[in-house]
């Protein structure tokens, strides 16, 4: 169950109707999609193909249309990460640095877990995320994502483009699309 740590206070919400709550204050949106639709051994497939992914998508084709429809995004693929993941370390460091995007950051946890930390005010909140939670950090929001101790997750992305987007790493840098 996802949950929400403070880093100066050590405070700790667990509640998933407090933190969406909290969240929303902030623009970034939380919501619990489950993930009891989905066959265990689909779900847990770290050896993604097409047809998994297709599988994966169209189980969650309601919430999908529907949040494409609200917010304006119009595709969606998978992404994986593990120990499987050729030079995973190497990618963890550069998503482990703090940055934003001049579009939201889509993520729904097929499977797994991670920690996305994101500035909120003059404190930083990890945000916990595991199977079956979505999670949206709005455009220019300065954040970044960990794995947590599990070092895996599977996760559906939703983007405005088919290009998806690109990381602004300098908080100073004016947001503008890569070509």
């Amino acid at each position: 169950m996802a949950k929400l740590v403070f880093r100066k206070s050590g405070k700790v919400i667990e509640n998933p109707e407090e933190i969406k709550t909290f969240l929303e204050r902030y623009g970034v949106i939380y919501d619990r999609w489950g993930i009891d639709r989905l066959d265990e051994e689909v779900r847990k497939n770290y050896d993604i193909d097409e047809e998994n992914q297709r599988v994966i998508i169209e189980a969650y084709k309601p919430e999908l249309d529907e949040l494409k429809q609200r917010m304006g995004y119009i595709t969606e693929d998978i992404v994986v990460l593990s120990e499987k993941t050729p030079n995973l370390d190497a990618l963890m460091e550069k998503f482990k640095r703090e940055h934003h995007h001049i579009d939201d950051e889509v993520r729904f946890v097929v499977d797994g877990s991670g920690i996305f930390p994101v500035k909120i005010e003059d404190d930083i909140v990890d945000i916990h995320v595991e199977a079956g939670e979505l999670i949206v950090v709005p455009a220019g929001a300065r954040h970044w994502f960990e794995l947590d101790e599990n070092k895996k997750i599977k996760c559906i992305r939703v983007f405005k483009t088919p290009a998806g987007w690109e990381a602004i790493y300098n908080e100073n840098e004016k947001a503008t699309m890569g070509s």
